[in-house]
């Protein structure tokens, strides 16, 4: 399989880290790609004519993308423990925290647009406070709400890469205030799978590049 990614892209770290936890990633070639909104990559719009990664191009060529797509086809592949639980209970709760992550990655991603990456000019203060008070109210959620348990499923995956990227993109210093949030994160982090797909790169808004790389390629990262 092959998967065109992007090493500062937090549903791209969702995938590869869920890939690692399956026990796939040897299975897996790793093709990074510089993508933006700005600037189109013609390799990843062939693909996906949303132009974003994380997209999976299966061995039989069936190409899939968006994370929770991939994810659960990857789910499908392995032996062991499904990492979308199947019991009523379990399942609902690991997607509702996936829905949480991808709405804390969404609205990180839309609090950077509004103070770094679009001109300085066309920023809107009260919409960036919008979005950082949607980063602010999941994590006091979160806080309370998180789980103690040992097992990982597909929303601690997901949790745990988008509050990556909160932390490495500066948006938001959630830790400070929230102790059980905070464990809970550390934790996780120390983890393989979070160890193998550490987040790297500046954002490029320019013509992408393509690099080829059989894990994250950080030496090699942009954006």
């Amino acid at each position: 399989m092959k998967l065109l990614y992007q090493s500062h892209s937090p549903y791209a770290r969702k995938v590869l880290v869920f890939a690692h936890e399956a026990r796939l990633a040897d299975r897996i070639e790793v093709v990074h790609h510089e993508t933006s909104p700005v600037q189109r990559n013609e390799e990843v719009f062939a693909l996906n004519p949303l132009g974003k990664v994380p997209v999976l191009i299966c061995d039989d060529q069936t190409v899939l993308f968006d994370s929770n797509v991939i994810c659960e086809y990857l789910d499908g592949l392995h032996d062991g423990r499904k990492l979308i639980p199947s019991m009523p209970s379990a399942r609902f709760r690991a997607l509702r925290n996936q829905a949480i992550a991808t709405g804390l990655a969404d609205a990180g991603i839309a609090v950077r647009w509004e103070t770094e990456r679009r001109p300085e000019a066309m920023r809107w203060t009260p919409l960036l406070e919008g979005y950082l008070q949607k980063i602010i109210a999941s994590c006091d959620y979160l806080e309370a709400n998180i789980s103690d348990e040992n097992s990982v499923d597909i929303g601690d995956i997901a949790l745990a890469t988008a509050l990556s990227w909160i932390e490495f993109r500066n948006v938001y210093a959630f830790q400070r205030t929230r102790p059980r949030l905070s464990g809970w994160y550390n934790r996780f982090c120390l983890r393989a799978s979070m160890s193998a797909t550490t987040l790297c790169g500046d954002t490029i808004d320019q013509s992408p590049l393509t690099h080829h790389a059989s894990g994250v390629p950080c030496a090699v990262a942009g954006g």
